[in-house]
């Protein structure tokens, strides 16, 4: 899936309020720091990697931690 259509459908999941977080993943995206998954990724899966992801404000620790969950085998 290219990088543009998983964040627009990121984009869709994250509520406004919450930019900062979309801005840092897509920072991540553009640093070559976060990887798109390598196989389909559920609506659902990706909703709970995001759920997950805007519990703490943006870092270093909570991007990698929404790598993994997008690429497992990333090594953030």
């Amino acid at each position: 899936m290219p990088i543009s259509a998983l964040l627009a459908r990121i984009r869709k999941l994250i509520p406004t309020r919450n930019d900062d977080h979309y801005e840092e993943i897509v920072r991540g995206f553009s640093l070559g720091t976060l990887h798109p998954p390598q196989g389909p990724m559920s609506d659902r899966e990706l909703a709970r990697a995001i759920a997950d992801f805007l519990k703490d404000a943006p870092s270093a620790e909570s991007v990698g931690n929404f790598g993994r969950r997008l690429d497992p085998s990333s090594r953030l």
